[in-house]
């Protein structure tokens, strides 16, 4: 039958996009392709843009760019643009971009296999509202196998005037428990232990179900499925909280008492101005309950600096907030104007070098805080994910403990034994960095473990090393 064709992937953007691109590879491999990873070796190259914000449009674009130029110097004579780009400028792509062979959209993953098939229009993109993702949709994890992103929804319906997402995802398209608890076993048979639950609501997960399933009960099935040991949330909006969902999160011993909230901001005039449907008041109050119901919260957000007529008080209040709230990870991005948002045709820009010392002033004022909430972690044991081989030292071992989402939030370095990766330890903290830990494996009783040929287990002399 000679040789299979091979097919190269490029994934852009956010953890969504890469389940997409998770889910193309499973397309590829039914179809009979091999994935390499030299484009320059690629029959097929197939490119999952983002389309979200300005700079990720340019990555895109250069990406895009970029893999043109196999289609005369490499084996390429199939070059697929798909994802949030192309779903939302699909004309203008198409005719600025001749060399681009197919086009489909953020929701066209499955029908790459007509792509691939040989016949198939150049343009398909289509309706992002016909598609939501299924357990049964082929599937092959990229990275960490023991760990895997679960797309709970499709869409949005919030009218936040700074996203353009909900034009071109289209409106919440929530998957049912029951299929969703069908790909995490799945995902448990192959290895994994760790599911991190994204969507772009995730708070209001079930809504738009018939039977109008919760989040509260999707995170209580997800944790007693077989295998599972860490169930993470993500994206939740900060709105009204129910007492099942806080309960779920203090007390499942698989659901991990972990928030993450982005907020966006603090000041009664930014929120309104972003459409957020809430106060100031708001973000202290959520907070401020979360901490009482739920022991050990760790608690992440994000923030954005330089929207529409952001002034020097709306900042402060959001400064003030930072520094109240310590938060335990925080991210902060520059406002970007986009095509077709309510914040892109207000007044009031801001300069852009008093945005950018914004977000520095930001993260310096979070830097300490980040410091001082891990500090609090040094001298007690944590469960810690074993990861493999650290990227800094390759006499580290490198995990995460329940309160790092993975990567985003840092890492624990181990200093000492010997792991799996997918191993879940025990792990003595010893010391703390601005983002990260430090750490050495315990036994059962509390002692620590040895490295082969060491004379002092806190000096390792051997190269530590992943087990297969």
């Amino acid at each position: 039958m000679g040789e299979p064709r091979t097919i190269h992937f490029v994934s852009l953007g956010c953890a969504k996009n890469r389940v997409d691109t998770e889910v193309m590879l499973g397309v590829s491999d039914q179809s009979g392709f091999q994935v390499v990873q030299d484009a320059a070796e690629a029959e097929v190259i197939v490119i999952n843009t983002c389309g979200f914000i300005g700079p990720a449009k340019e990555e895109s674009i250069n990406a895009i760019l970029e893999m043109t130029a196999h289609k005369e110097s490499g084996t390429c004579d199939k070059l697929v643009v798909t994802g949030c780009l192309s779903q939302r400028y699909p004309e203008e792509l198409a005719s600025d971009l001749p060399e681009v062979d197919h086009f489909l959209g953020s929701s066209d993953m499955l029908k790459l296999k007509r792509v691939l098939g040989g016949v198939s229009d150049r343009m398909l993109v289509g309706n992002p509202a016909h598609y939501t993702m299924r357990a049964d949709d082929p599937r092959v994890l990229t990275g960490e196998t023991h760990r895997a992103y679960v797309k709970i929804a499709e869409g949005c319906n919030r009218e936040c005037s700074f996203c353009a997402i909900p034009s071109f995802r289209g409106k919440q398209r929530s998957r049912t428990i029951t299929d969703l608890v069908r790909e995490a076993e799945r995902l448990s048979a192959a290895g994994v232990v760790e599911l991190n639950l994204i969507s772009q609501d995730t708070i209001a997960y079930g809504r738009d179900l018939p039977e109008r399933e919760s989040l509260a009960e999707l995170l209580a099935a997800l944790g007693d499925v077989g295998g599972i040991r860490w169930v993470r949330a993500h994206y939740l909006y900060p709105e009204k909280l129910t007492d099942p969902l806080v309960e779920v999160l203090s007390q499942h011993d698989k659901v991990l008492p972990y928030i993450d909230m982005p907020l966006q901001h603090a000041s009664d005039n930014m929120l309104r101005a972003m459409r957020r449907g809430h106060g100031g008041d708001r973000m202290y109050e959520v907070v401020e309950r979360l901490r009482r119901a739920i022991p050990d919260l760790v608690f992440r957000s994000t923030f954005i600096v330089g929207h529409p007529g952001e002034s020097d008080q709306d900042f402060d209040e959001l400064r003030k907030f930072v520094e109240w709230a310590e938060l335990d990870h925080v991210g902060v991005f520059l406002y970007s104007p986009e095509d077709g948002t309510r914040s892109g045709e207000m007044p009031g820009a801001v300069d852009a070098a008093v945005a950018e010392a914004r977000h520095a002033e930001l993260m310096d004022i979070q830097r300490p805080i980040s410091r001082g909430r891990l500090d609090l972690r040094v001298g007690t044991e944590l469960d810690v994910l074993v990861e493999g081989v650290s990227d800094e030292s390759e006499w580290l071992l490198q995990g995460r403990w329940w309160g790092q989402a993975p990567e985003v939030d840092g890492s624990v370095y181990l200093a000492n034994g010997t792991a799996q990766a997918g191993e879940i330890r025990r792990v003595l903290v010893t010391d703390a960095a601005d983002y990260d830990l430090m750490g050495d494996f315990i036994d059962a009783a509390g002692e620590r473990d040895a490295p082969p040929g060491a004379k002092d287990p806190r000096k390792p002399k051997v190269k530590l090393r992943t087990l297969p």
